[in-house]
Formats: C-alpha cells, sequence, structure tokens
C-alpha cells in the first residue's frame, strides 16, 4: 500500500519538478483482470504527484483523506482482508474513494 516518489530537480526556466509516481510493489501483472489488486497505493501516487508536481496540496489532502476514511469504513481487498473487515474488490475500493470525494 505504499506509493513513491522519484523526485527530480526544479526545471530552471519552468519551475516545474519533473518526478516518477508509483506503487512500490509495481504493476502485479499476474493478477491482471482478476479485479482483486489492491488500487490504494496506486491512488496516494497520484495523491503525491498532486502535492509535489501540480502545488495541488488540498486536493491532495482530500485524497488522502478519502482513502483513510475508506479503511476506517473496514473495508479491505484480499491483501490486506483482516478480521471483522469486508473484502472488496478492486473497483469497489476505488468507487469507494471516489464516493468519499463527493
Amino acid at each position: 500500500m505504499l506509493p513513491s516518489a522519484s523526485l527530480g530537480s526544479k526545471d530552471e526556466i519552468t519551475g516545474k519538478r519533473y518526478a516518477m509516481y508509483e506503487p512500490v510493489h509495481g504493476s502485479a501483472p499476474d493478477i491482471t483482470g482478476k479485479n482483486i489488486a489492491n488500487p490504494i497505493a496506486t491512488i496516494l501516487s497520484l495523491s503525491m504527484a498532486l502535492k509535489y508536481s501540480l502545488d495541488l496540496d488540498k486536493e491532495a489532502e482530500q485524497l488522502d483523506k478519502a482513502v483513510q476514511s475508506v479503511l476506517d469504513d473496514g473495508l479491505r481487498t484480499k491483501d490486506i482482508m483482516s478480521k471483522n473487515m469486508k473484502e472488496v474488490s478492486t473497483s469497489d475500493m476505488g468507487d469507494a474513494i471516489i464516493a468519499k470525494l463527493k
């Protein structure tokens, strides 16, 4: 569930920071099409991009809070499932996070 960022230096002319954002676990090609992947690290990588490359701190914070809220509600994908939690699919987890943003 860890996002990652490889941050480059800021461009002297544009002031933009070039970076690459991705979940530390990679793309999980072995479970492609099974709707069981955990999308949280990818979503949190987007949050990092909003904050560090796009200067959208408020939006990044909203996304972080949406993810935390869904986890607080007890939703879990198969890889992080634990007792008394509700197992959901990749798409269900994504939809739940989006719903928290509305």
